[in-house]
């Protein structure tokens, strides 16, 4: 009863954790279709966690459920990977409209996986990554472990979710695009050419002159030839009728003949 007694004034109750620097460890149990999971293609997952935390993890599998051990001296450590792994088990449901910070974790033909939650992977459609531009390729914009902001556009009945660029990645995008499209000169239309004022053609002046003298002086010419020839005949029939008389109509005809010719 003395001994008991001093052991109760020394701890009255077990400690809730063991020591400052004792290993510490928790075990629980998992789903086995959640093992895969928990692991990861070639342990990559669970590398993951042990790697960020600094946990050693374990998982056994009995064929009915699986065993995860999660073993570090600061208990910090411990409930930090638990954590994690629980994710896994029973991740999230990501929400439509809600912005999420992901990782780009895939690149594909058509898109680009992205992490949003522990194991919640979204699509992001090569079609929505170059925001206002095409693109012919993910890579051109996209690379892997890329840090980036997305939306969730849809999650449907089985689970599949489809992201979207937020719209500050949206901008960034663009401008990113837009640096690395080298500048190229416009071709400058060719500047349409003044038509030359033709000179006016010289007046020949000397030839006109001539022409309109020469066309003058001809009717000029020949009217005068007429005048000469009309009178000469008059007066000629008027001095043969002051000395023979009148000489009958012919001699009017003719005259009037004449006159009808000029």
């Amino acid at each position: 009863m003395q001994i008991l007694s001093v052991m109760t004034n020394a701890i009255p109750a077990p400690r809730d954790d063991v020591g400052e620097h004792a290993p510490k460890i928790e075990s629980f149990e998992i789903p086995v279709e959640k093992i895969g999971e928990v692991i990861g293609p070639k342990g990559k997952m669970i590398n993951t966690i042990q790697a960020e935390t600094g946990a050693d993890i374990s998982v056994d599998d009995d064929g009915m459920v699986g065993l995860v051990s999660v073993a570090s001296s600061d208990r910090m450590v411990v409930d930090e990977a638990v954590r994690q792994i629980m994710l896994i088990v029973d991740p999230p449901t990501a929400e439509v409209g809600v912005s999420y910070p992901g990782k780009v974790v895939n690149i594909t033909k058509f898109g680009a996986f992205v992490n949003i939650l522990p194991g919640r992977d979204g699509l992001l459609h090569i079609s929505k990554i170059g925001g206002s531009k095409r693109i012919d390729k993910v890579e051109d914009v996209l690379e892997l472990g890329q840090e980036i902001e997305v939306v969730v556009e849809d999650v449907d009945p089985n689970g599949k979710i489809s992201l979207n660029l937020s719209e500050g990645n949206e901008n960034q995008d663009d401008d990113q695009q837009d640096s690395q499209v080298i500048d190229e000169p416009e071709a400058s239309e060719p500047e349409a050419s003044e038509p030359e004022a033709s000179e006016p053609e010289e007046f020949d002046e000397d030839f006109e002159d001539d022409d309109e003298n020469y066309n003058l002086s001809d009717d000029y010419e020949d009217e005068q030839d007429e005048v000469k020839e009309a009178s000469f005949e008059e007066a000629f029939a008027a001095e043969l009728e002051s000395v023979h008389g009148d000489l009958g109509p012919e001699s009017h005809r003719n005259k009037g003949r004449r006159r009808k010719g000029r």
